[in-house]
């Protein structure tokens, strides 16, 4: 690893990232959301998967790069308007993410397979993409779910919960029982799997 580049990069991002006007209280500090979610993901990695390649680390440091950029409420309010956004967002988060990487002075290998990652493509297929997922779908459990959960009925929340169990591999579903859920997570989860 080049530790000068991949030191640049991240501070980048994380720069990028302070921006976000959108702030989330953390143990009595308010942060910039989507920071503080960069750190949660590396953070997640560094747990899940200790050992992988600098391309899979600097991803996960960027996977919702200026997110706010692109607000939820800017497309149509239903499952095309959220796939449209979703897909969208990939290639926005590519494109910033690519040109953050080049700036540093990345190789366009390295930049690719940070864009192909960012990407989620070939999902179950990509060892990569896979424990990129894995650690979302962790992050999720761990540090959103509780306040997603105030949102939505238990039919809802469940059918959310097996999705997320239909992204994550068998490794991935071992660590997320392991996670220090609430009671109303785990009742939900426990609920989903039929446990």
């Amino acid at each position: 690893m080049n530790s000068d580049k991949f030191s640049a990069a991240i501070r980048l991002f994380d720069e990028a990232n302070r921006q976000d006007p959108n702030r989330e209280d953390w143990e009595g500090v308010s942060h910039p959301k989507e920071l503080l979610y960069a750190e949660r993901m590396s953070e997640g990695l560094k747990k899940f998967a200790p050992n992988t390649s600098e391309a899979l680390q600097l991803t996960v440091r960027c996977q919702h790069i200026c997110r706010w950029e692109i607000p939820r409420d800017s497309y149509e309010m239903n499952r095309t308007g959220y796939l449209m956004w979703r897909q969208n967002l990939k290639k926005f988060h590519a494109k910033k993410a690519s040109q953050i990487l080049q700036s540093t002075g990345y190789d366009s290998e390295t930049i690719d397979k940070v864009a192909f990652l960012l990407q989620k493509k070939q999902l179950k297929h990509h060892p990569e993409t896979q424990i990129l997922e894995d650690v979302i779908c962790l992050v999720f459990l761990e540090f959103y779910f509780d306040a997603f959960s105030e949102k939505y009925t238990d039919e809802k929340l469940i059918d959310v919960l097996q999705k997320t169990w239909k992204k994550m591999s068998k490794r991935g579903h071992e660590a997320a029982l392991k996670l220090p859920l609430s009671n109303n997570a785990l009742r939900l989860v426990k609920a989903a799997l039929g446990l």
